[in-house]
């Protein structure tokens, strides 16, 4: 009942729908002119198809996303929320004739309690905005996706993202204490709390955390906050095959060992971090794993590590020294995407999850998919939690190539579900790989999830065909 719902929406008047959005919201809040809609229409995920909105509303409070979700149920018209849009899943994109509940305006820290440790802040609050205000009071806000400097929490929040810093500190819905959350026929709810502990109730916070705005709008997030450490010092080691980088890999956890970042980059992503910048990387470098600690002696600890890694193969290791050193280190890491873009000008972004101790399989999977397609993919990887992230490069213009592409990309899903994985792990499902997920839960997993969407959203009108 509730899949045809999404499929089908009922038709609406535009006409009405925008007079009876514009009674309770200023009309510089709704935009309408189709050559500025279409802006609204999708992420910067690729294969993922977008309708045209019927509207695009920019609320400021949460008496207008109120309104607006007042409106949507009396008209029975989707409802697509968004923040920055820079999400890799299409869980963005705009369906047809919808309204798109941009959230960009509501972006006011609201509060910053040392003592609490807490933040409380709007969802259209930048990512790299909120941790720039909490380190001025020496506290920090671990979560760092890698578009940190543009995306916002509340997407951060529908997306359950994570970032470089996982390993040690883990992903957003581990610092998401409570939230206020439009429904779906404008009620507003509050779920969770502002105290460091507290178990009352079902734990509903957690389940809008990675729900894609399918549930409810948040406008409002109490985030935890923790002591600010102290400055992190990087290691880079290079290896003669991936398979050396992911048995050190497996060596520095198994050894105990708690960094703050280790990444592992492969020849493929190298290479183009070479050809891209003349990082002056040695071509001989068939994985580059790159370990950094924020703890009291990090050179200590990187000692260690190095020696862990030599151990396990590394043809070369180099400690940084200081603050300066250990960014230079970084930036090749930083560097990868935008380098295996130039490659072609189009990729697809894979977000599989593995155990550590299968990192190497994943990786070797990969490079025979890779010469199975014929196509460049290069992976880099939050290695430290098993997170990987291959790249297909491609040419969009080329129908061969970009049925290709999609191929690999899907295959590579298999195999991460092969080595005990999950087909996401800090992207999300969206439009991109919502197939997959139903063969990850299985059928009655399916089931349950959609008796959770129609008892908070029993018209079907929170961003329909997303997830399932």
């Amino acid at each position: 009942m509730i899949m045809s719902r999404i499929e089908a929406p009922r038709d609406h008047d535009t006409g009405s729908l925008l007079d009876r959005l514009l009674t309770g919201l200023p009309a510089e809040a709704v935009l309408t002119d189709p050559d500025v809609t279409v802006s609204y229409a999708n992420d910067m995920a690729s294969f993922c198809p977008s309708g045209t909105p019927a509207a695009v509303v920019l609320p400021r409070t949460v008496e207008h996303v109120q309104h607006v979700m007042r409106v949507a149920t009396e008209l029975r018209v989707p409802v697509v929320p968004q923040g920055a849009r820079t999400g890799l899943s299409g869980a963005a994109n705009a369906s047809e004739g919808c309204i798109v509940v941009s959230l960009v305006k509501m972006d006011r820290i609201l509060e910053i309690s040392p003592v609490d440790r807490i933040a409380v802040v709007e969802p259209g609050v930048i990512n790299a905005t909120l941790s720039r205000a909490v380190n001025e009071h020496g506290l920090y806000y671990p979560p760092d996706p890698s578009s940190w400097e543009m995306c916002t929490i509340g997407g951060n929040i529908g997306t359950a993202s994570g970032g470089l810093c996982c390993v040690k500190y883990g992903v957003t819905a581990e610092y998401v204490l409570g939230l206020d959350v439009v429904l779906a026929d404008g009620r507003l709810m509050t779920t969770g709390r502002r105290t460091a502990k507290g178990v009352a109730g079902y734990d509903l916070t957690r389940l809008f955390v990675g729900s894609e705005g399918s549930l409810g709008i948040v406008v409002k997030a109490v985030l935890a906050l923790k002591p600010q450490p102290p400055q992190q010092l990087v290691l880079a080691a290079e290896f003669g095959s991936a398979a050396e980088a992911c048995d050190a890999v497996c060596r520095i956890m198994e050894g105990g060992h708690v960094p703050s970042l280790l990444e592992l980059m492969d020849r493929t992503t190298v290479k183009a971090v070479n050809d891209l910048a003349h990082m002056g990387l040695p071509e001989s470098t068939e994985a580059l794993l790159l370990a950094a600690f924020d703890t009291l002696d990090p050179a200590a600890d990187l000692a260690a590590v190095g020696a862990l890694c030599e151990a396990a193969g590394a043809t070369e290791v180099v400690p940084a020294e200081d603050a300066a050193e250990s960014e230079l280190l970084l930036q090749a890491r930083r560097l990868s995407l935008t380098a295996l873009e130039a490659v072609k000008g189009t990729t697809m972004i894979d977000d599989v999850c593995v155990p550590r101790s299968r990192l190497g399989e994943m990786l070797e999977g990969v490079e025979r998919i890779a010469e199975k397609y014929q196509l460049t993919i290069g992976v880099c990887a939050h290695a430290g939690d098993g997170n990987t992230h291959p790249t297909v490069c491609f040419d969009a213009q080329d129908p061969d190539e970009s049925r290709r592409a999609r191929e690999s990309f899907d295959e590579i899903m298999a195999l991460g579900l092969e080595l005990g994985g999950t087909i996401t792990g800090e992207h999300g499902v969206g439009v991109l790989k919502k197939e997959w997920l139903a063969r990850e839960i299985g059928p009655v997993g399916v089931e349950m999830q959609r008796a959770v969407k129609a008892t908070f959203d029993p018209l079907g009108i929170l961003n329909p065909g997303k997830l399932f």
